[in-house]
């Protein structure tokens, strides 16, 4: 199989193949590239295609499978996406997958607007916690933001999800807010990091 790659001024680079269409890598995602294929504990991050939009649909499933959070059902089920539901959410986001011997790990979104980024729909596989995945997605979606002129990126959590809100704060963010009641009646905390 050839490969070609090609490192643009902004440091960009862009990875093509024969079998995958052209992706984009930062340069914080081809580090973790490179170093994946070392044996490296930090997963491979890359852009998603459309042709992983089944695999990124069953983590979902699993990721929401697994918790035990007490949520509605119906709150649930819409973190859930079917391969269709999906496809409509990359509408004017950009998503990154993290992977490991080829299977994808850990989703992350980014979506541009009114100026600002918003992190949206991260999840890891409950196998693979706590081993940097989370941290490797957002550092892309920072790469990324910063690429796009973004100044700063925000996200959210629901206030049980102490997790989230602790990775966070490891990653740069800090806490802003908080909705009462927003979300299915949950409290929701917002996050902020200045690029």
């Amino acid at each position: 199989m050839s490969v070609a790659a090609l490192e643009t001024r902004t440091g960009v680079r862009i990875v093509a193949d024969e079998h995958r269409p052209a992706r984009e890598e930062t340069p914080h995602v081809a580090a973790a590239a490179a170093g994946a294929s070392k044996g490296s504990a930090e997963p491979a991050v890359e852009r998603v295609t459309h042709q992983e939009v089944p695999a990124i649909c069953a983590l979902y499933k699993k990721v929401w499978d697994a918790e035990k959070t007490g949520l509605p059902v119906e709150l649930v089920k819409t973190w859930q996406p079917t391969p269709l539901e999906f496809t409509s959410w990359m509408e004017g986001v950009t998503y990154f997958a993290a992977r490991r011997e080829g299977r994808v790990i850990g989703v992350v979104g980014c979506e541009l607007r009114h100026g600002s980024g918003r992190l949206v729909h991260l999840v890891v596989d409950p196998d693979y916690r706590r081993q940097g995945v989370a941290t490797a997605l957002i550092a892309a979606e920072i790469d990324w933001a910063k690429r796009a002129g973004v100044p700063e990126l925000w996200a959210d959590a629901l206030a049980r999800f102490e997790a989230a809100h602790a990775l966070f704060r490891h990653v740069g963010f800090t806490e802003c807010g908080v909705l009462h009641r927003h979300d299915w009646n949950e409290d929701v905390r917002l996050f902020e990091r200045l690029l």
